[in-house]
């Protein structure tokens, strides 16, 4: 299929690794679309933390070597493949998952993890869409079964997924409780959907928390770090209580007694078990609250392809998020 070039830049991993194995190529061959599939020029793509695991060979799930990481781009369709008559080429649209990876000039995705992207919403915003969005609300309601009226935590907020959480849980009937670790990353949360946020970095937060709660407690906890976090946590719930465990990196020793007069439960999520039905759901809200006005992505730190290493080492190591973490391609 002619695309009008045979070659693109992208991001390649040959062996898994530290940020170093992150490896920019300016010759490796355009990705054509098969049946069912849809080539995407790449304006933005998200970065996301499982994407630092994925590399570093950590994680559960391993791709076969070499690939091109990155799930969740915004950019023009380029071309079809067969059989697709939802999308035709120009059309602004992002996606949940890619099949080549995402951190290239071009990438190729199955049609139906491809969404349109509003005209409300730049390229920018539609990278920091996929994950964040359809995790927050893969946790919040289909795992976490979330109702109005509810008290959520989410610690750790002024993230992607964070911002997400906070949005969705405030125009669904939550109270919502957030936590970031700086000034900027609190008043990114408050801006976006909590009602009251926390200074993790301080020691009596934990006691805030509570006093704000109240004797009842938290219903639901969106747990961005558990390693450090989750103890604490199962301290904070209320009666039949959930944690989220959205993101973790290493063990954790916890007192499953912690757990047993509430009742209380801890879940574990990834979008890379969640149904086709699920994805679905997730994908009728998420275009809603576009359509809606609602659901607007916080933008954060921006890097080319040229400082991809640069990025996979700020998003683990910087001292607080804020917004979605993005490279620039096109």
């Amino acid at each position: 299929m002619a695309t009008g070039r045979a070659m693109m830049r992208a991001v390649r991993v040959f062996e898994f690794g530290g940020p170093e194995v992150l490896k920019l190529q300016s010759d490796v061959s355009l990705p054509v679309p098969k049946a069912n599939q849809v080539l995407i020029k790449v304006h933005t793509c998200g970065i996301n933390p499982v994407e630092t695991y994925i590399r570093s060979g950590t994680y559960a799930r391993k791709p076969d070597l070499p690939y091109t990481p990155g799930s969740d781009v915004a950019g023009v369709i380029e071309a079809v493949g067969e059989h697709v008559t939802a999308f035709k080429n120009g059309d602004r649209v992002f996606t949940l998952h890619t099949i080549s990876g995402g951190y290239a000039e071009y990438a190729v995705a199955s049609a139906d993890t491809v969404f349109p992207l509003s005209d409300k919403l730049d390229f920018k915003q539609g990278a920091a869409l996929g994950i964040p969005y359809f995790t927050a609300s893969h946790a919040l309601f289909q795992k976490g079964d979330a109702k109005a009226g509810e008290t959520l935590l989410v610690h750790g907020a002024s993230g992607g997924v964070g911002i997400a959480a906070c949005q969705i849980a405030r125009v669904y009937g939550l109270k919502v409780l957030g936590t970031a670790g700086t000034v900027e990353g609190m008043n990114l949360v408050l801006k976006n959907g909590a009602h009251k946020v926390f200074n993790h970095r301080k020691k009596d937060y934990l006691a805030q928390i509570k006093e704000t709660a109240g004797e009842e407690g938290i219903d639901i906890i969106i747990e961005m770090l558990a390693n450090v976090n989750l103890a604490n946590d199962l301290l904070l719930l209320a009666k039949g209580g959930r944690v989220m465990i959205v993101g973790s990196r290493g063990p954790i020793e916890i007192n499953p007694r912690d757990t047993m007069l509430k009742e209380s439960s801890i879940r574990g999520i990834s979008l890379f078990a969640a149904s086709k039905e699920e994805l679905g759901e997730c994908a009728a809200l998420v275009l809603a609250g576009i359509e809606a006005g609602w659901l607007k992505p916080a933008v954060g730190s921006e890097y080319p392809l040229e400082k991809v290493t640069e990025a996979h080492r700020d998003i683990i190591h910087s001292q607080g998020a804020l917004g979605k973490m993005l490279l620039l391609i096109h």
